[in-house]
């Protein structure tokens, strides 16, 4: 009987990925023993170094569960109840959290901005930052959420974030990355964590790393040391304050070293990349912008989508517009994987 594993055909999401073995291996010995709990862990604190060296100054760190958990709880942190969160349009936080900010907020406004690949317009924001600024009768512009890399898969440049960075502290605004791919933004653009971030200006990281190989960890890096009490309280109002921390911090314990997380990141990468260069081969794709992560766009025609899922794969379809499919590849996806897809789309598409 043979054991090779068969190829994935399971390209809807990078959460769909299982966890690396350095994070599996790491949390079976976390399981051994006795450890003091609520995060005064030997690991929780190995943690907080381990980020404070990758972005090259003291960082306060807050591990939680899940990304969304890591947003909601920073932007509540930012944003007084009558403030308002300038975000883009096809951000996580405006469409796929389900109310979770302006819950934990206590109400404060989402107010969401255009530009292309998800990425916020200059001009949109500046308009924004101003508009009623100061009027009692009207939400107060407070914080900015940058999502790197976007929901499209693009990544913002270190200009592009300088220059969003500038025109929120013109506008006396705080700034929020959702990181939940910040590995792949790192990657893709071959900068140093702590230009994408502290040195652009921003105040607090959701640091993503559940779609890039660990279980049940994410976290919320902060840059302004003023915030990180007013966090800590939520957090544990918010039931993000785990009694058994050491197992979140030993998957970023494991995730962070040896440059794992990175390594995870630039295959995820590489191999959307090979999708897309597969892809345009195929006179019937249309590529719609560009995997700068591990998230591709294309139209397909019907009969393709349509095989293709009568073959098995997973992806999304015509949740955008008709006939707009969305491929995202991970940490564990293989040439193997992507070459079986290419050659499914080639067979469909006849």
């Amino acid at each position: 009987m043979s054991t090779t594993t068969p190829p994935t055909r399971v390209f809807s999401s990078d959460n769909a990925a299982g966890t690396s073995p350095e994070i599996i291996e790491a949390v079976a010995r976390a399981a051994a023993g006795q450890a003091m709990p609520y995060g005064a862990d030997d690991s929780t604190a190995a943690v907080r170094r381990r980020l404070s060296d990758i972005f090259e100054r003291d960082v306060d760190v807050l591990l939680v569960s899940t990304g969304s958990a890591a947003n909601a709880l920073s932007l509540a942190a930012l944003t007084p109840p009558w403030g308002s969160v300038l975000c883009h349009r096809d951000s996580h936080i405006n469409n796929d959290e389900c109310g979770a900010p302006e819950f934990y907020t206590a109400g404060a406004k989402l107010v969401p901005l255009g530009g292309d690949d998800a990425k916020i317009d200059p001009g949109e924001l500046r308009a924004a930052g101003r508009h009623k600024a100061g009027d009692v009768h009207s939400v107060e512009p407070s914080v900015v959420s940058l999502t790197q890399a976007t929901e499209t898969g693009a990544v913002y440049t270190l200009d592009e974030i300088r220059t969003l960075g500038s025109i929120a502290e013109e506008a006396g605004l705080r700034l929020h990355m959702d990181g939940a791919r910040f590995a792949g933004a790192v990657s893709s653009l071959g900068c140093t964590p702590a230009e994408l971030t502290w040195r652009a200006g921003i105040d607090l990281l959701s640091f993503g790393a559940t779609k890039n190989g660990t279980m049940t960890a994410d976290a919320i890096v902060v840059f302004d040391p003023s915030l990180t009490a007013e966090l800590a309280f939520r957090a544990k109002r918010a039931g993000q304050l785990a009694s058994k921390m050491r197992f979140h911090a030993a998957q970023l314990d494991a995730y962070l070293t040896d440059d794992l997380w990175l390594r995870n990141a630039a295959q995820a990468n590489a191999m959307a990349a090979r999708l897309q260069d597969g892809l345009k081969a195929i006179p019937e794709v249309g590529l719609l912008g560009a995997a700068d992560a591990n998230i591709l766009f294309c139209r397909l025609p019907q009969q393709v989508t349509e095989g293709l899922l009568a073959d098995g794969y997973a992806f999304y379809h015509d949740r955008w517009e008709p006939g707009v499919v969305r491929f995202v590849t991970s940490f564990a996806t293989t040439p193997q994987d992507v070459d079986h897809l290419l050659a499914a789309v080639r067979r469909h598409a006849v």
